[in-house]
């Protein structure tokens, strides 16, 4: 055992040896100048410990020094704490002592200084969207601090302040029957803004350059209305920004006092047209194409028939039968058979007759079709507009009507668009469908008439 432990000794000795043979291998070049490297890093370590020591020791006196000085400062602000508390308390029972006392003094001017908040306030929302204020910019911003001063138990208007809020009352009043004209910045459809000259009716409307504008006090300036008035209205005021003098006749908004949201709103109405291409979608273009199909049909087979029916009263008055028209053609038939009997004459001419219907009656038939499709084709679509808007129900809620209005809109567009078009469709259909039934009737007239003379020569033949 004492062996075994002496080669383990001798061997871990060995190891580190050549450890450290290898570490200072650059360095040592023999076994004393190893012994000597040793000892210096060993010297060199010993001074390093020291210094770190003493640096140790130099911030902990630090640490200790600067938690005393924490300390100190944390126990005099408590006492300011305190002091500051107990004179916050003291100053909240000094100013309710003056607030009462203030509003002891003021009297009967506390009454008066409600009265003028209320109005105010009345004033102040005819103010913000007035187009006075667009003119006169800054005036809502006044009468948003009269309010709070007017409600204030520690500030007080004064003579001035209330003089200038009676200023601005008389000139609303008083620009409102005046028509101006000054510049001003005007916001374009296309965001861009434009130094213009302005004309101003009262509180109702503004131009310029023959756009009318509007005014909304949280943008601060006008703007021109993406969608203006008709051509005559327009023209209208042109010819008021032009003029010098006189009475010249202009369109406005009567409401006054909204610059001109009801005139926007108006002209922002969307047209038939517009209605029916936001509101068609598929279907309700497949019923414009096949309406204006069966129209176009109509008009042409009431055309052909026209000039059908003047040939053929031409044929009337004629004694010699033509091949240019369905008359002609008949009778052309009674002639190249002189010598038939009245029985054989009536089949022949009968079967010349059912020859000429289908020329007459061509297009009828797809005519009617089309008027009894589209009102069909209308209510498809209803049924499918609907069913899109309890959709939108099912996802969105029934919280916001617009959106079950616009769907339905929609959705009974096609409808219309189904009514509209069966109801030409069908005049249409019934014009040309009397217009052939005419040619055919006069057509069965000759023939009978034809058959009824071969009778009366055959009749007095035999007498």
């Amino acid at each position: 055992m004492k062996q075994l432990i002496k080669k383990s000794s001798l061997i871990a000795t060995s190891l580190l040896l050549v450890a450290t043979t290898q570490v200072y291998s650059q360095e040592a070049t023999s076994l004393a100048n190893l012994l000597e490297l040793v000892e210096n890093d060993r010297v060199a370590e010993s001074v390093e410990y020291r210094e770190r020591a003493q640096e140790f020791e130099a911030n902990a006196a630090r640490q200790t020094q600067i938690l005393e000085t924490t300390e100190a400062r944390i126990v005099e602000q408590e006492e300011d704490q305190v002091a500051l508390s107990n004179q916050f308390e003291a100053n909240e029972i000094t100013l309710a002592d003056k607030r009462e006392i203030l509003r002891n003094r003021r009297g009967d001017l506390n009454e008066l200084f409600g009265t003028l908040q209320g109005v105010a306030g009345d004033f102040l929302s005819t103010f913000q969207n007035s187009l006075i204020s667009a003119q006169y910019p800054g005036r809502s911003e006044f009468i948003e601090e009269f309010i709070d001063k007017a409600g204030s138990t520690i500030e007080q208007l004064d003579v001035q302040e209330m003089e200038r809020f009676w200023f601005f009352m008389h000139q609303e009043l008083t620009e409102s029957a005046r028509v101006v004209a000054y510049n001003a910045e005007v916001t374009l459809p296309t965001g861009e803004t434009s130094n213009r000259n302005i004309v101003r009716i009262g509180s109702f409307n503004s131009v310029s350059d023959g756009d009318y504008l509007s005014y909304n006090g949280d943008i601060g300036h006008l703007q021109v209305l993406p969608k203006q008035p008709n051509a005559g209205i327009v023209g209208q005021a042109q010819a008021l920004q032009s003029a010098s003098s006189g009475f010249t006749k202009v369109g406005i908004d009567p409401t006054g006092g909204v610059g001109g949201q009801v005139m926007a709103n108006l002209v922002n109405f969307p047209s038939a047209q517009e209605q029916v291409m936001n509101n068609a979608k598929t279907i309700g273009f497949i019923i414009i194409g096949v309406g204006i199909v069966g129209i176009t049909m109509g008009f042409f087979r009431l055309l052909m028939l026209t000039l059908i029916s003047i040939k053929v009263r031409g044929q009337l008055k004629s004694s010699k039968p033509s091949k240019g028209n369905p008359l002609g053609r008949v009778l052309l038939v009674a002639d190249s058979n002189p010598n038939a009997d009245t029985e054989t004459l009536e089949l022949k001419l009968g079967e010349a007759i059912l020859q000429e219907t289908p020329t007459l009656e061509s297009m009828l038939t797809l005519i009617k079709m089309i008027a009894t499709i589209a009102p069909l084709g209308g209510l498809l679509g209803t049924v499918t507009g609907m069913i899109q808007v309890f959709q939108q129900i099912t996802v969105y809620g029934a919280g916001d009507p617009t959106i079950m209005a616009g769907g339905i809109s929609s959705a009974l567009m096609t409808t219309v668009l189904g009514i509209v078009v069966a109801i030409p469709t069908i005049f249409m259909h019934t014009v040309v469908k009397s217009r052939a039934d005419t040619i055919t009737h006069i057509l069965e007239e000759q023939a009978t008439g034809m058959i009824a003379q071969k009778a009366e020569q055959i009749a007095n033949s035999r007498a």
